[in-house]
């Protein structure tokens, strides 16, 4: 049995619920190792108040030897120290002995635990064979317990409990020692949730006093720790855990308040100066030395941090969640540094970063000391956050101390380095024999330049290796761009380099513009001290065009560029070359004309938008584009080609925009290019036939063009100057900050096609280069043949009218000089009507009118010759001339050959193409001699006729008549009159008798006119006559009818035959016709082909046969 003087209580989970034990402590010895080894191992549900779920827990006990002492004290809250359970132990048979002292003892024990107000004790009296049979006068045995219960346990029976020999091992044995254990649990959980309950409430209730003055947090803390020693004691560490975090928020809560100006009186005693940093102590579940400070009120910030949260790594631990440590970790560490801050304490530059160190490496190697390397590796993403802050503390000691530097550390720093030692204090025992410990490590990093740069690189790289082994590349470029600043202090600008150039490609791909721009002016100092002066001058373009820096600081790197382009040397130097975009951007380019097509010496105008990014006005001595000039075989151009063609890149309105790119220089997280498709024609360079297409991708170097991990600004030796003969430039020039607009004048000494590749702005030495245009610009420069088109200002030419025509000259390369003028050839069939006033209109090869004079045309027997006006080249002369083309009475047959004498094949006019099939026409050739070519042209006219004729020869019984159809096929509407019919023979035995009208006619268009004659004859008729019918027309719109003659001209064959196809017979319907009475005839006509017709006329009775038979051959006419 264990008492208090040989085994002080410690503060550790080894702690068990205090049971003491009175009476025969001989008796209890003996039983004391079962009794220890077999109480904990059935489980017994523990049931909480406040809804608590319940649990399953083994009930331990610390069994000592009852003394009044043990008894708690009015006020003592300590519940290791609290005896749960009193037990008196006896085995007593004899009834004199009982009255004459046991029971003397349990009166005087029971005494004592009232006077304490203690109600959980326990009378266990053991039965033993052996004394049975050495005493023979002895009493029942329910006689001894009889009277205990009678004399203690009247009202609590179950206070009593009897053991039948313990030691034996027999059944009946076995089941008294198994009920006294059940017992026992049953008690000691009773008095243990009894007496914890009460505690719980006296700590809630201590806790709502905490806005009382006077109120102790320390005293609070340690109450409610009591509660996490005594969960930890029954092994309920999460339970216990909790009481840490509560009293962990509850702290926190006081010192955030304290920071919005509602501060506790008690937060005083946390505000002393911090005087000792020996970071934290997690080598042994309870730092006695802080706990004291604690309850002694005495404790630092520093100090209550570094306790609580020892108490809450072993907690995790035992958890076996190490991992939560790490992270509770790091949140500590950032947290105590901002709550010392809130509370306005004083500590010695430095301590802090000591702190912070020395805790980081405690944390790790406790962690190191409970997982073995394979779930350290697999877990590094927790712990690599303890790395990184022991590393950039450690290089904030270094910089502190002077061992980041050149030189080395001065005086100074050496006293202060002493200071911060001497707050660490000596080493701790646990640690003393560890060769790798945080205090060993601080000391001998601070001890020397080489001892710090060994240490530092060790951890940094330790940092950066983890971050890449599970992924973080941005976290280990960020701890590389923490070691390039170290290069720096220490003068080594190349390692420097390297790091910097990792991270700044990182927040490229990534987009982050203030990360940017602080790396780029540490790669700015690096390049300069390393003498790179090409890339210093490209990272000083970037940074001059950076807005996240000042207008002094972008200044400054502008005149950097300005300092070494102005820079006088005696040798030639050559210039640097660097990229454009950060320097300006090309925003907008206008083509005027907007087409972007001009001829051979015309002019062509470039208006380049241009905004400059530095922030000063900047003199260029030339600003230049280099043109890639191609040969197109088709370069010499049709008319209908050149007004409105557009070139690649420019909009309608000529205009070319260009996107905008990020200053900066990040790389645009988009998706590929659009692929710009555009078709491709080969045409025969003869007769513009098509000999092959296809498809062409104007954007295959955009699309093909290997996907770089850094922009391509960042590498200024990627640049390059393309050779070129054609160079668009203009000299001194002006770059003002912003928008500036700058006017080029076109190269158009050659035909071809001419495409803007590059631009380049010169500064002294320096010269700025935009390597690609995109999206392609071009424009083309063409050679134009002099033409000549002829064309119908209708959308037919008729025959027998004067018709307008429009001439069309497209002076090409060819000046017109004065005299110069078109020969005319002059057809009978189609003579040219010409008027004084006829004149001509210059037009510009844009379309827009220059002029307009009178054209002086003479006319001779066989040539019409036209003066044409003086007109420069690439222009183009209108004017319209009416022409006739005379209707012959029998149409030509078409010719078979239509190429004319320059070797051009002739095409019909588009007229021709857009009317009826069945409209008769005539071609009429024109041969033009012009003055720029030695062939004459052919110009070939189609009139189409407007009337159509056919005729037809009627016979009624032995009379004969013929008839003429006359159809208008034209759109516009004919006056006729003058219908004549002869026969060309001018047989005096035939007459022609005209049965038709004497007045003009009207002909609507699409509609027809019948005339008809009756033949006369005296003799035998011929077999065949040769007949012409005339008519006189003139269109019905004239308001001075001028009317021109239309001849139809055919031949009748077998006029003597019989032509009689029907023969009549008219048979009133009515019994009697009465004159000039209206009456029903019916008309019945037999045809040769036995098909016969009845036909019932409503006619008014004429007297006379003739007048009859009149009207009857009319009706037959008309009926076929």
């Amino acid at each position: 049995m264990e008492s208090q003087e040989e085994k002080p209580i410690i503060y550790t989970m080894e702690n068990k619920p205090i049971v003491t034990c009175a009476g025969d402590q001989n008796l209890f010895t003996s039983l004391y190792h079962s009794l220890a080894q077999q109480l904990p191992r059935e489980p017994m549900e523990w049931r909480r108040s406040y809804g608590r779920p319940p649990k399953m827990i083994h009930l331990e006990a610390n069994f000592v030897q009852f003394k009044e002492d043990l008894l708690p004290k009015e006020g003592n809250k300590a519940l290791l120290t609290f005896p749960f359970l009193h037990i008196f132990w006896t085995d007593c048979c004899d009834t004199e002995i009982y009255k004459a002292s046991v029971k003397e003892d349990i009166i005087r024990w029971h005494n004592t635990l009232k006077t304490y107000n203690t109600a959980d004790w326990l009378i266990v009296v053991i039965e033993s064979d052996a004394k049975k049979k050495n005493k023979t006068n002895i009493l029942p045995r329910t006689s001894i317990v009889d009277k205990i219960r009678n004399d203690f346990c009247n009202k609590q029976s179950d206070r009593c409990v009897v053991i039948s020999d313990p030691l034996k091992d027999s059944s009946r044995s076995q089941e008294s020692w198994s009920a006294f254990l059940t017992k026992l649990r049953t008690l000691l959980l009773m008095s243990f949730t009894k007496n914890l309950g009460k505690f719980e409430d006296d700590m809630r209730t201590l806790r709502e006093k905490r806005t009382e003055p006077g109120w102790s947090f320390c005293e609070y803390f340690m109450v409610q720790e009591e509660l996490a020693f005594v969960f930890e004691m029954l092994q309920q560490f999460e339970d216990a855990l909790v009481q840490y975090d509560e009293l962990d928020a509850l702290f926190t809560q006081y010192v955030v308040n304290f920071g919005a100006g509602d501060g506790a009186n008690w937060l005083s005693s946390f505000c002393q100066p911090v005087r000792s940093w020996n970071g934290l102590i997690l080598r042994k579940p309870i730092d006695m030395e802080k706990r004291d400070l604690i309850q002694r009120s005495q404790a630092s910030l520093l100090d209550l941090r570094s306790y609580l949260f020892s108490r809450q790594c072993t907690l995790l631990i035992f958890l076996q969640r190490p991992w939560e440590v790490t992270q509770r970790a790091l949140e500590l560490l950032h947290n105590c540094v901002q709550e010392l801050r809130l509370l306005e304490v004083s500590v010695l530059q430095g301590a802090l970063h000591c702190w912070v160190f020395l805790s980081c490496l405690e944390v790790l190697q406790r962690i190191e000391g409970c997982c073995d390397r394979v779930q350290l590796d697999s877990n590094s993403s927790h712990t690599v956050g303890l790395w990184t802050y022991a590393t950039e503390k450690l290089k904030c000691l270094g910089y502190l101390c002077g061992l980041v530097s050149e030189n080395g550390p001065n005086s100074e720093d050496l006293n202060r380095t002493v200071d911060i030692l001497a707050g660490l204090g000596a080493e701790r025992p646990e640690t003393a024999n560890s060769l790798q410990s945080p205090y060993k490590k601080l000391k001998e990093a601070l001890s020397s330049v080489e001892a710090f740069e060994k240490h530092y690189l060790e951890l940094s790289h330790t940092a950066m290796e983890m971050y890449k082994t599970i992924d973080r590349l941005r976290s280990a470029r960020l701890v590389g761009k923490s070691l390039a600043e170290f290069y720096m202090r220490k003068g080594d600008p190349q390692k420097a380099d390297t790091f910097l150039q990792d991270s700044l490609k990182t927040y490229l791909a990534e987009g982050w513009t203030l990360p940017v721009t602080h790396t780029r002016k540490q790669i700015a100092e690096c390049q300069k001290q390393l003498g790179q002066t090409e890339n210093y001058l490209q990272t000083s373009s970037l940074l001059a065009s950076d807005t996240n820096l000042t207008y002094e600081e972008r200044k400054h790197f502008c005149q950097e560029i300005l300092n070494f382009a102005n820079r006088q040397s005696d040798n030639q130097v050559q210039k640097v070359v660097l990229g454009m975009s950060s320097f300006a951007q090309l925003q907008q380019l206008l083509f005027s004309p907007a087409s972007a097509v001009v001829h051979v010496g015309g002019l062509l105008a470039l208006e380049l938008s241009l905004h400059s990014n530095m922030p000063v006005p900047v003199h260029l001595e030339q600003l230049a584009a280099n043109v890639y000039f191609s040969i197109e075989r088709n370069s010499v151009r049709k008319t209908g080609d050149l007004l409105g063609k557009q070139r690649v890149g420019s909009s309608s309105n000529g205009i070319v925009h260009f996107q905008a790119e990020s200053v900066i220089g990040s790389l645009p997280r988009t998706s590929p290019p659009t692929l710009e498709l555009y078709e491709m024609h080969d045409r025969s360079p003869s007769d513009n036939a098509l000999n092959s297409s296809g498809v062409v991708c104007k954007n295959v170097h955009l699309l093909l063009r290997r996907q770089e991990s850094v922009s391509s600004i960042e590498t200024p030796s990627g640049v390059a100057i393309e050779d070129s003969a054609q160079i668009l430039k203009i000299n001194n020039v002006s770059l003002m900050p912003g928008m500036n607009t700058i006017q080029f004048t076109a190269l158009s000494q050659e035909p071809g096609t001419y495409t803007l590749r590059q631009l380049c702005a010169t500064v002294g030495k320096v010269q700025f280069v935009l390597p690609h245009i995109y999206p392609i610009v071009q424009y083309e420069v063409y050679s134009q043949e002099p033409q000549l088109t002829v064309e119908p200002l209708t959308d037919i030419l008729l025959a027998g009218i004067p018709q307008k025509v429009k001439f069309t000259i497209v002076t090409g390369h060819y000046t017109i000089k004065k005299g110069d003028a078109l020969q005319l050839s002059n057809a009978d069939a189609m003579p040219i009507l010409h008027s004084t006033g006829c004149n001509a209109t210059i037009l510009s090869n844009t379309g827009e009118r220059v002029g307009e004079t009178k054209l002086s045309i003479q006319s001779s027997e066989k040539v019409t010759s036209i003066t044409l006006p003086q007109t420069p080249a690439y222009h183009m002369i209108e004017f319209e001339l009416e022409v006739m083309c005379h209707i012959p009475s029998v149409l030509p047959k078409p010719s078979d050959s239509e190429r004319l004498t320059n070797g051009e094949v002739h095409r019909r006019t588009k007229s021709k193409h857009k009317t009826d099939s069945c409209m008769a026409y005539i071609d009429q050739k024109i041969s033009i001699d012009c003055p720029w070519s030695i062939y004459s042209t052919l110009i070939a006219l189609t009139f189409y006729i407007p009337f159509k004729a056919k005729h037809s020869l009627l016979s009624a019984g032995k009379r004969k008549y013929i008839q003429v159809c006359l159809q208008n096929m034209s759109d516009i509407n004919f006056n006729v009159l003058d219908h004549h019919l002869i026969e060309i023979q001018h047989r005096p035995m035939l007459k022609l008798l005209s049965l038709n009208m004497k007045a003009t006619q009207l002909i609507y268009s699409k509609q027809s006119v019948f005339c008809l004659w009756e033949m006369k004859w005296t003799d035998v008729l011929p077999s065949c006559l040769h007949c012409v019918f005339s008519v006189s027309f003139s269109p019905a719109t004239e308001e001075e009818s001028s009317f021109k003659p239309y001849s139809y001209e055919f031949q009748l064959e077998n006029v003597s035959v019989s032509n009689s196809c029907a023969e009549y017979a008219c048979k009133p319907v009515a019994v009697q016709l009465e004159t000039r009475k209206l009456c029903l005839i019916c008309k019945t006509i037999n045809t040769k082909n036995q098909h016969s017709h009845s036909v019932i006329v409503c006619v008014c009775a004429f007297t006379t046969k003739r007048a009859l038979t009149d009207l009857f051959v009319h009706l037959f006419l008309h009926q076929y």
